[in-house]
């Protein structure tokens, strides 16, 4: 049975494959997210792609957010700097009315007490809401100072108010530029969770077999990103491959793709809680639902065979 395709290459997992031959009607997995306990969906809606557009005739990311809810997502993941605010502001639409459905994430980039707790009340008014379930940490980079995060005007002291005053329940950390620089992070500080990229490209390769065991170690909730390669989706046949001469650090950049539905079964073949997904259309929405719901992970001998075809 083929089920993929990568660079005009079909992938053929029919060997120890346990992909069910028919559709099941049944509802997206649920995985728990490390030591919070809370089960949230192995497919999660991501707040950047068709989140961050302002709404228009041909385009509503409300009525987006609607489906996924409607389709089984329980978990929403947005940050204030996606689309200047407007993700957060397109969620909030939905939240309004759908609060007690949503396991709701955001991020703040300031690395300061009052910077964080300011941009942290200006999230909850654009969301609609008076608490958070997730507040994260958002973009550890290669040259992170972690010595200003603890200090007393610190953005961790920000942190560990609100969680006690439980504007959130927990909290976590996020970034995709570094693989040393997330396991610092996670081996100073007392996170819940950590939002990080796995995809089997080579670079994000020390973001498996670095980070990601440090982290179950830790029983943290691990929260999956850059699935399809990040910007537009490069991974994902069909989307414009990125050239390699680009070379950003937020693209990955490989001469292969394959489809999204296989690019979601292997990263959900790893120890992850779940999958966050940017989508931009109602169309992708049933692709990765799908993906998720009907779909086996990639065990580790096709995982490898992924990674080697991404080479």
């Amino acid at each position: 049975m083929t089920v993929a395709g990568v660079a005009g290459l079909q992938i053929d997992f029919s060997e120890g494959s346990d992909i069910k031959q028919e559709v099941k009607k049944i509802g997206i997995p649920r995985r728990i997210l490390g030591k919070t306990g809370v089960e949230v969906t192995a497919l999660i809606l991501g707040g950047v792609s068709g989140m961050i557009q302002k709404p228009t005739a041909a385009f509503d990311p409300a009525e987006l957010a609607n489906a996924a809810l409607d389709a089984g997502i329980n978990y929403f993941d947005t940050a204030p700097s996606y689309g200047a605010g407007q993700s957060e502001i397109n969620y909030g639409v939905v939240l309004a009315k759908r609060r007690n459905e949503v396991f709701l994430a955001t991020k703040t980039g300031n690395r300061t007490y009052d910077g964080a707790m300011r941009e942290v009340e200006e999230s909850l008014k654009r969301l609609q809401t008076d608490h958070l379930d997730l507040l994260q940490v958002h973009s550890v980079t290669y040259n992170e100072d972690f010595t200003l995060w603890n200090k007393p005007d610190g953005m961790m002291k920000a942190f560990y108010k609100l969680r006690d005053e439980k504007v959130t329940r927990f909290i976590g950390v996020t970034g995709h530029e570094s693989a040393e620089a997330m396991n610092q992070a996670i081996d100073r500080f007392e996170f819940d969770t950590i939002l990080t990229t796995f995809n089997p490209v080579p670079r994000r390769k020390p973001f498996r077999e670095l980070v990601l065991p440090n982290a179950i170690r830790k029983n943290m909730g691990v929260i999956a990103m850059k699935i399809m390669g990040g910007g537009e989706g490069a991974l994902a046949a069909g989307n414009p491959p990125v050239k390699p001469a680009n070379g950003n650090w937020y693209w990955d950049v490989t001469p292969h793709q394959a489809d999204a539905s296989t690019l979601i079964r292997y990263v959900l073949g790893m120890p992850v809680s779940c999958a966050d997904i940017g989508m931009k259309s109602l169309k992708e929405l049933e692709i990765n639902v799908a993906a998720a719901r009907d779909m086996n992970p990639l065990n580790r001998k096709e995982q490898i065979k992924l990674e080697n075809l991404m080479m």
